[in-house]
């Protein structure tokens, strides 16, 4: 039976889980902001200080599967009540970090519970809505994601200029409360009751190869990427990833169908989910941490620059979703992608300190760019393969996208910092002082950077900086480009190939 209208507690059960969704975007993006204070305040190097945003990304986009076969398996209620309250627990902890490295840890965490309250939630909705009421369930807990994603620049700048960066925690743990309390008084338990045991080797392996990668990754610019750690941490990788394929192959019920890579179409949804990690992710991270940490802006006008990416989000996907019924989405998406790929080469040539005027316009057609395919590729990470597989897709989907994000991060950081060590070894006495200069400048840090080089003007070092992001936004235009033709192509053909 349909439910055309909700009810009552059918309503409650959609706001908890549209709470929890808002809050995983303010808990990812919301820090930022504050990132040059939060580094300041608890020390750390470079790399750990990335590690902020990645140990969130690597947990919850490498443990979505994982978790969804828990909820099944032990009650998605009960996982949902789980996840949100110690996600607002965990939150609180962050404001009492006493290190950069328990703030990392504490962050890992969040990522663990993100992944479970997403996976028990959206099961949770499948369970209580159905037929067309169950589509417009799906498509508000997107709006709230993006409403989350929108609102975090402005909300946490706003608490942190008021208070200090710890406040910038108070909203997320709001979020969470509500959404474990209505959560709590008005889901109903639901389990599948085949559910099997949890895939635990081929979780492990895969979730153990991410992060080797991610820290190969990060540790790259400051060790060398010939030095032996580096190394012997992307051999580390592969052998687990093989480790994988391997499990994957022979467990009875796996945490990833691999048959599902046959579909042509299926492929290109998920080049299509680690595409916005390009032209759009990045650039929530990176770009505050210019903003405020080089720019010089404060974190009231960092985050008002920002609203202008990501401002679009709150509307511009449901009008893609409209123009879909007379415009194919492989058309739509590329496009879109090449409206983003346009709009972060624009970006790229606005100059150090141009202030937000100079911004705004490149950052818009960034947001409206993008989207395009971010309100369609929900729906075609399920429509691309058979109905008996939509479930596995929808979870893969999901994975590739978070954990892809994270690794894009990882890739842009080291690869910002190798261009900027590129411009600064020519200027100092010493070279080999240039990697550890150059990631005190990836990380916002100028007055770190200028203190291990005292002899270069600080101009100097800004316009290094500037050369060098102009470099990055170049390399992430032109992947963006180069997916949006592949994505093209994958997805043009409507019918499912069964080839």
């Amino acid at each position: 039976m349909e439910n055309q209208s909700p009810t009552r507690g059918s309503a409650a059960v959609l706001l908890a889980v549209c709470l929890a969704s808002a809050s995983m975007p303010l808990a990812f993006t919301g820090p930022t902001i504050a990132l040059p204070a939060i580094a300041a305040a608890l020390g750390g190097s470079p790399v750990s200080i990335s590690w902020a945003t990645n140990a969130y990304l690597l947990t919850f986009g490498s443990l979505l599967l994982a978790a969804g076969a828990m909820a099944d398996r032990y009650g998605r209620k009960r996982v949902f009540a789980i996840a949100t309250g110690v996600f607002a627990i965990l939150s609180v902890m962050l404001a009492f970090a006493p290190d950069m490295t328990s703030f990392n840890l504490i962050r890992a965490a969040q990522g663990v519970m993100a992944a479970a309250a997403m996976s028990a939630g959206m099961a949770v909705l499948a369970q209580e809505f159905q037929g067309p009421g169950q589509l417009r369930a799906f498509s508000f807990v997107g709006m709230s994601f993006g409403i989350g994603l929108s609102v975090a620049p402005i909300a946490s700048a706003y608490l942190f200029e008021l208070f200090d960066w710890r406040s910038i925690f108070a909203l997320v743990v709001a979020f969470d409360a509500a959404a474990f309390l209505i959560g709590i008084v008005s889901m109903a338990e639901s389990r599948d009751p085949d559910a099997t045991a949890v895939d635990w080797p081929g979780s492990v392996s895969f979730t153990v190869a991410l992060a080797t990668l991610t820290t190969a990754i990060l540790e790259g610019p400051g060790r060398g990427w010939s030095d032996p750690v580096v190394v012997a941490l992307f051999g580390a990788t592969a052998a687990l990833l093989i480790a994988f394929v391997v499990i994957e192959r022979r467990v009875a019920r796996p945490m990833l169908d691999l048959d599902l890579f046959r579909y042509r179409q299926f492929v290109g949804v998920q080049l299509l989910a680690a595409a916005p990690a390009y032209g759009f992710v990045v650039l929530l991270i990176l770009l505050p941490v210019r903003l405020v940490g080089i720019d010089g802006m404060s974190a009231s006008e960092a985050g008002q620059t920002m609203l202008s990416m990501s401002a679009p989000l709150l509307v511009l996907p449901l009008l893609a979703g409209s123009l879909a019924r007379w415009v194919s989405p492989a058309t739509l998406c590329g496009l879109g992608l090449v409206v983003t790929s346009v709009g972060v080469s624009w970006l790229g040539q606005v100059p150090i300190g141009a202030g937000t005027a100079a911004l705004v316009p490149a950052l818009l057609v960034i947001g409206v760019g993008i989207s395009f395919p971010w309100g369609l590729m929900d729906g075609l990470a399920v429509s691309v393969v058979p109905k008996e597989r939509a479930g596995m897709a929808a979870g893969m989907f999901g994975t590739v996208r978070v954990a892809g994000e994270g690794i894009a991060l990882a890739l842009a950081t080291a690869l910002l910092s190798g261009l900027a060590q590129s411009r600064i070894s020519p200027l100092i006495a010493q070279p080999t002082a240039s990697s550890s200069i150059a990631e005190r400048l990836a990380t916002g840090d100028l007055g770190g950077a200028s203190a291990l080089a005292p002899e270069v003007p600080a101009p100097a070092l800004l316009a290094s900086y500037g050369d060098a992001f102009n470099a990055l936004t170049l390399c992430l235009a032109a992947v963006t480009l180069v997916t949006a033709v592949v994505v093209f192509l994958s997805l043009r053909r409507p019918a499912v190939d069964q080839a």
